[in-house]
């Protein structure tokens, strides 16, 4: 058996378990539990003997250029996967805690409403997680990176009935396709620095890294912040560090997987994976290790004073992945690796255990209750007493930090574009279009000052209609409509720079223009069912009355945002690396477009589909629940 094949099953074996627990009836737990156990268990096994016999070998570097999925003369798309030391206890961390999580949730969710759905996500999570833990090169990555951020989100809206678990699986999702822009963003940059999909294998050779980046510092270091603000947002980092409590809105089992124990590390295993780039910079060696002491400063004390177990454990876990930003940034690869392990272990026990645990305190309190000890914080002034305490109950204003900086400016330009509607949306579009057609079709013509400006003019007018569409609050369809635009202008705009064909447009609109026709389709029959509850004002919950629209336009937003089920996935990074490498603006408006989009159809998914029912008669929880 070759190596080749081994470590394509560790992608094969959780992707026919998914597909396989998709096929259940949903009233069948016994055989959806047994079909996920066993999957994970074959995992789990394949990975420990191929790690012990991988070591006996030697701990060689492994690493298999496994699909081109696209080749031309001057781009190749490929699945790379590679096995190493980070790999290997990624992996190993990740198959052991998934078959005790899974053990565990087939009795945690006994007869719970969703079971199914519980079972078919968390296995989805397993394959992207092993995507993303073989990923030998960026592109590989983001496909995991993509497919964990989705998974994230249903788990957390696993309780879609109710107002708060809706509310926060869109924050969380927000946040991760914010630090999304720093991963596409050193995508680009990593190809006009490489020129080519550079293997993470190629990373590791400290000379070609130290040689390349003699004559390319800055660039360099712009590509060490964007994984820096990827990694930082992942693993709930400054100023990122709000999410990670929101996010245990879902089941415990979920939140002990993904919260306490493996998505959340995974802005470690990126540093991890990309240590021997960013680490020739000794600027950015001091700004990783500054954001960690910094984040584990600010999350201990806000740890302290929570009030239920569930947040305390995420701000500890966060606290201690700070340490690791700390321990990677000095060098200490193994000792963070180390760390990594027993933090996942240790928050999968806490969080599994955290309901027996508040009710033995409760008994014990009442029972035996004892004077509370003195601090360290006793010892300090009064006034620095009641700031910290007060500041750490206030999480230090994260969320509102966040608000402002991001989203609060992106609602008020779109807001400012209310002149757009549904109606005369048309009036915009169709010229918009039209326009960037025809100057394509004279583009032999035109000046060279003017090919270099046409691209940013397009660019910023789709970046321009994608804020419009996020902070659209009356038309669904509005939404889409401008989304879809924002594709085609982009596409049509790019296209001005050398070496982009038409048939590179048909590959990147191939999945775009079909998905967002499906979305209007869908919200089109929506709006004839439900035309009295037909807004983006609040959650109305309608996946009760209408679960088959709720699953087809999920699937058609997904589809729009470019996710890895259609040729778009792969048209998006063919675009990247047709944008120039002094082309900045146009690369950030590109990357921030696709981002922004991605949240403007959760958010209409979120607030059409979950939420307590608007129709009364329906059985609801409170806001607080």
């Amino acid at each position: 058996m070759n190596l080749s094949f081994i470590l394509a099953l560790f992608v094969i074996i959780p992707f026919a378990t998914f597909f396989a627990s998709l096929i259940i009836s949903e009233k069948k737990e016994y055989t959806i539990s047994q079909i996920a156990f066993g999957g994970v268990l074959i995992q789990f096994v394949i990975t420990s003997i191929f790690i012990i016999g991988w070591a006996i070998a030697g701990f060689h570097q492994i690493n298999i250029k496994e699909i081109t999925l696209y080749s031309t003369e001057h781009y190749e798309f490929i699945i790379d996967f590679f096995f190493d030391k980070i790999t290997a206890t990624y992996l190993f961390t990740g198959s052991f805690i998934t078959l005790l999580i899974i053990r565990y949730s087939r009795y945690y969710m006994h007869l719970e409403n969703g079971y199914k759905r519980f079972f078919n996500t968390v296995l989805f999570f397993f394959a992207a997680y092993n995507v993303t833990s073989l990923a030998g090169n960026f592109e590989t990555l983001f496909l995991g990176w993509e497919m964990l951020g989705i998974s994230s989100f249903l788990l957390i809206a696993f309780y879609r009935e109710r107002y708060l678990p809706s509310r926060n699986a869109v924050k969380v999702f927000s946040i991760y396709r914010i630090g999304d822009v720093g991963i596409l963003l050193a995508m680009w940059a990593s190809h006009h620095l490489w020129h080519e999909n550079i293997t993470f294998i190629k990373l590791n050779n400290a000379h070609l890294v130290h040689d390349q980046l003699i004559g390319h510092s800055a660039i360099g270091l712009f590509i060490s912040m964007c994984i820096l603000i990827a990694a930082a947002a992942k693993s709930a980092q400054l100023p990122f560090s709000s999410w990670l409590p929101r996010a245990m809105e879902g089941p415990t089992p979920s939140s002990a997987i993904f919260y306490g124990s493996l998505s959340v590390h995974f802005g470690v295993f990126l540093l991890l994976r990309t240590d021997h780039f960013w680490g020739e910079q000794i600027i950015a060696r001091i700004i990783i290790a500054l954001l960690g002491l910094a984040t584990t400063l600010i999350a201990y004390p806000i740890a302290r004073v929570q009030s239920t177990i569930k947040t305390q454990i995420a701000y500890a876990s966060i606290a201690q992945i700070g340490i690791m930003f700390i321990e990677i940034a000095l060098g200490l690869e193994t000792i963070a690796l180390i760390h990594f392990m027993g933090n996942a272990f240790l928050r999968t026990y806490q969080l599994l255990i955290s309901p027996s645990v508040v009710a033995y305190l409760m008994r014990d309190m009442f029972y035996h209750f004892k004077p509370k000890n003195n601090s360290i914080e006793d010892g300090y002034p009064k006034k620095i007493q009641y700031s910290l305490y007060i500041l750490s109950l206030k999480e230090f204003n994260l969320d509102n930090i966040i608000n402002q900086l991001i989203f609060k400016p992106i609602k008020n330009i779109g807001k400012k574009l209310h002149f757009i509607t549904y109606r005369n949306s048309m009036l915009f579009v169709i010229p918009l279009i039209l326009s960037g057609i025809v100057l394509k079709q004279f583009e032999s013509i035109l000046s060279s000052n003017a090919i270099h400006t046409i691209p940013l003019i397009y660019s910023f007018v789709g970046f321009i209609l994608v804020l419009k569409a996020f902070s659209e609050r009356v038309y669904p369809r509005l939404s889409v409509i401008l989304i879809l635009t924002n594709h085609i202008l982009m596409a049509i705009g790019i296209s001005f720079n050398e070496h982009f064909g038409v048939e590179h447009i048909l590959i990147y609109l191939t999945g775009i223009i079909p998905s967002a026709i499906l979305a209007i389709i869908v919200l089109n029959i929506l709006k004839k069912k439900e035309p009295e509850y037909f807004n983006l004002n609040q959650y109305y919950g309608h996946v009760y009355e209408h679960p088959l629209l709720a699953f087809l336009f999920l699937i058609a937003s997904l589809g729009l945002m470019g996710f890895p089920i259609t040729p778009s996935f792969i048209g998006e990074d063919l675009i990247f690396s047709h944008i120039h490498e002094d082309q900045f603006l146009l690369a950030f408006f590109f990357a921030s477009s696709y981002i922004i989009s991605g949240i403007a159809l959760i958010r209409v998914y979120s607030r059409l589909f979950h939420g307590d029912h608007i129709k009364k008669y329906h059985s609801t929880a409170l806001k607080s629940a």
